[in-house]
């Protein structure tokens, strides 16, 4: 009788897939589990000894199971997998994964569907997500929330919304969501700007919106502006930009050193897009409001991490809010994820043909 197939998990916080995975047979699949996350093997700042461990612990295994952009997968780690024969992930597009390399390599690689929120991949989770970090920086949440667990009551007033300027850097699938809601649900006036944004288009994602393209002042609903402008101008500024070479960096003193005093700053999309360093020290100045953040250079934060040690909203500095990358982390998206790994896994051993196949 052959050898069971080595499976590797990783990055599932949750432990969302064990009961899923520990379900095959184990006289055909051997799993492992490992929640911890390496640091990404192609960062410039990733050490040698840690690739290095990286590779000690994903060599073994024929089948490895990832979370979309957790564990990146370049060309030169893919050159030290020599056992490597499928690699499952979820989501339907995952940038972390080097698709020629596999390629190149006859590997496939196989994504899965967020059932729960059907042809739109965490969207509404991140929607979601996004709108609730905006209302708990302005209205001190976590802060509060915390004064009172300490034995304190209130710390600083909240700030209103209403009739206030909500800035969208990037007005793609999700940039439109969010502004949607911050227009019905809050009044808001909404300024856009990307490199490509054009009025014309803005308008279409009005109408796409289920909004009218003008309000009753004759101001449009989503304005698209200059880049400067809108920094200057915003009272929230919430980035939605995909992550590629171009936008890498795309937020950095320049532009944090345009906003108001009062202004909140927003990242659900994608740490790298920021220069952090910069934002850290704009925060360390006081020199805006509140920061509000879902993602990070490099996720899982390390535990000495200035997001970890710095004592926000002290001695002049800003306020801080931060979340583990949750914007599209829900049990049902994660749930039905899992699920189709575990099916294609078993039709990859039964030589079937994959679903939601990348490569």
């Amino acid at each position: 009788m052959s050898a069971p197939i080595k499976v590797a998990v990783l990055d599932d916080y949750q432990g969302i897939s064990e009961p899923k995975f520990k379900a095959l047979d184990p006289a055909k699949y051997d799993v492992s589990f490992f929640k911890d996350t390496l640091r990404s093997y192609s960062h410039p700042d990733t050490p040698q000894h840690v690739k290095d461990e990286l590779v000690a612990r994903l060599e073994p295994f024929t089948v490895i199971s990832t979370m979309r952009e957790r564990t990146p997968f370049p060309a030169p780690l893919l050159a030290r997998l020599p056992n490597l024969r499928l690699l499952l992930t979820t989501g339907n597009r995952n940038l972390a994964l080097d698709l020629p390399a596999f390629q190149s390599r006859s590997i496939p690689v196989a994504g899965a569907v967020d059932r729960a929120h059907a042809g739109s991949v965490g969207s509404v989770s991140t929607t979601e997500h996004c709108v609730a970090m905006i209302l708990a920086a302005a209205r001190n949440i976590a802060q509060d929330d915390l004064s009172i667990k300490s034995g304190g009551w209130q710390t600083v007033p909240a700030v209103s919304l209403r009739g206030k300027v909500f800035g969208t850097v990037g007005l793609g699938r999700l940039g439109m969501a969010v502004a949607r809601v911050m227009v019905v649900g809050f009044g808001m006036q909404v300024v856009a700007w990307s490199e490509n944004l054009t009025q014309e288009r803005a308008d279409d994602k009005a109408r796409e919106a289920g909004l009218p393209v003008e309000d009753e002042r004759g101001e449009k609903t989503f304005k698209v502006v200059g880049k400067e402008e809108l920094y200057r101008t915003a009272d929230v500024v919430s980035l939605h930009l995909v992550l590629s070479d171009r936008s890498r960096g795309a937020v950095g003193k320049t532009e944090l050193g345009w906003m108001k005093k009062g202004a909140i700053f927003v990242n659900t999309s994608r740490g790298p897009l920021v220069v952090e360093q910069d934002l850290l020290e704009v925060l360390e100045k006081g020199a805006i409001r509140a920061a509000a953040l879902d993602v990070f250079e490099f996720e899982p934060l390390p535990l000495d991490s200035r997001w970890r040690t710095t004592k926000v909203g002290e001695e002049g500095r800003s306020r801080v809010l931060l979340t583990p990358h949750m914007g599209y982390v829900e049990e049902a998206t994660l749930d039905a994820w899992y699920d189709q790994q575990v099916d294609n896994l078993q039709r990859w051993e039964r030589g079937e043909e994959l679903t939601q196949r990348l490569i």
